[in-house]
């Protein structure tokens, strides 16, 4: 979801404080991430903070509308786009890897199935990318390789949640040209679970 914001004259010293003009919230494969922006629109200023952490800053610059690119992760590049609207006032959307955010954040939904649980005190988040198959948890990625099973005709990917805590997602056909391939998640004797876009944690005892 993203969070648009307007500046107007006020705003914009040449300083080394920090007042985000925008912020943005943005979930990938590896986790949760917060993309804050400063501009002055006097000053030119653009500061940009990743995840709580200041990863760019120029207190001044001549040229008060442009982008900055950076990226989010090894795969996913950021770019804040400043467009002046009326006067002194401007507007700042977000593009991830050339789509505005709200189009990149719909597409991607399609992309992947996550799964939220707490077992044994701990939370974990699942992901499994569809295009690579790849599986994280909490951000981390896992090494599971694919089993085949004639017994259901699809695959069971298998990893470890912790030393002594394991899981594996098994993916079938569901026999429907609409519905495609169900994935479902199983941690330990526990499951299935279907995977929420939602992000809703599932208990797990």
């Amino acid at each position: 979801m993203s969070v648009q914001q307007y500046s107007n004259s006020s705003g914009g010293g040449g300083g080394g404080g920090f007042e985000a003009t925008a912020e943005w919230a943005i979930t990938l494969s590896d986790g949760k991430h917060r993309i804050q922006f400063e501009h002055g629109t006097t000053s030119g200023k653009r500061v940009i903070v990743l995840d709580g952490k200041e990863i760019y800053r120029k207190n001044w610059m001549f040229k008060l509308v442009g982008t900055e690119s950076f990226y989010i992760n090894k795969k996913t590049k950021a770019t804040i786009v400043i467009d002046a609207v009326s006067g002194f006032s401007y507007e700042y959307t977000l593009e991830i890897n050339g789509k505005p955010l709200q189009k990149f954040t719909k597409d991607y939904s399609k992309t992947c199935r996550i799964w939220c649980v707490e077992a044994q005190g701990q939370e974990f988040r699942i992901c499994m990318e569809l295009d690579t198959l790849d599986v994280f948890v909490n951000g981390e990625s896992q090494h599971a390789e694919p089993q085949f099973s004639e017994e259901f005709d699809g695959s069971e990917r298998h990893f470890m949640l912790t030393p002594n805590m394991s899981a594996h997602i098994k993916s079938f056909s569901s026999g429907k040209r609409h519905q495609g391939i169900i994935h479902h998640l199983f941690v330990g004797e526990s499951g299935p679970f279907e995977p929420d876009l939602s992000e809703k944690t599932v208990c797990i005892i």
